[in-house]
């Protein structure tokens, strides 16, 4: 995609609107949950249901949210093994501190998500459209973005031990603040912005991929 002398231009995130009360709230598959607040534990069923206006606390080995919509949502300090978003539309979701196992947002339609000093060891954006994501002083083993449609996206002090952007289309997305160990595919990550030193990093793999030997 083509850049603009002002790339990469940064995430335009702002915070949840959160209501100053909030009533606690059972979740439900399919539910309405306006201004709840949903303290999740165990194994909970949310798919297809709406969140908005909610602050969510979770010490859960799983939670769906499939299909759903989550708008103006606060989750912190959160434990949860899985968390399913596929296919989910998401404006305007912080997530901050915890941990999470997996969190899938695979096909998700995403805008304003912020992640913020989480754990995830499996963080997938396969097929997802994200515009607006800035993630800060995350640790997350595995990102794949496969076939990702990426727009003003930021990483800030985070540490990746893989990530795949086969397929990746990018505007305005800004990697110098991810230290990553490896990319499966250096030649998918057109569009984004790395800094000298990332680039000298990827330089063997980008020459093997159009056939330069390297031989000292």
């Amino acid at each position: 995609m083509a850049r603009t002398p002002e790339s990469p231009v940064p995430p335009r995130i702002t915070a949840p609107d959160l209501p100053p009360v909030l009533e606690p709230a059972t979740p439900a598959r399919s539910g309405d949950l306006i201004a709840a607040r949903l303290d999740l534990t165990g194994t909970v069923d949310l798919a297809y249901a709406t969140l908005e206006q909610c602050v969510v606390s979770a010490d859960a080995e799983s939670v769906d949210l499939t299909g759903a919509t989550v708008i103006d949502v606060d989750m912190s300090g959160a434990r949860i093994a899985s968390l399913r978003m596929r296919d989910a539309g998401v404006r305007r979701l912080r997530i901050s501190g915890g941990r999470i196992g997996t969190l899938d947002l695979s096909e998700a339609r995403i805008s304003e998500l912020d992640l913020r000093d989480v754990r995830i060891d499996y963080l997938n954006l396969g097929a997802a459209k994200v515009t607006d994501l800035e993630i800060s002083g995350c640790a997350i083993r595995t990102i794949d973005m496969p076939q990702a449609e990426l727009t003003r996206v930021r990483f800030t002090a985070t540490s990746s031990d893989e990530v795949d952007p086969r397929g990746m289309r990018a505007k305005d997305l800004d990697l110098r603040g991810l230290d990553a160990m490896a990319y499966l595919d250096a030649h998918s990550l057109r569009g984004a912005t790395l800094t000298s030193f990332q680039v000298q990093q990827l330089a063997p793999a980008i020459a093997a991929g159009i056939g330069i030997q390297v031989r000292d």
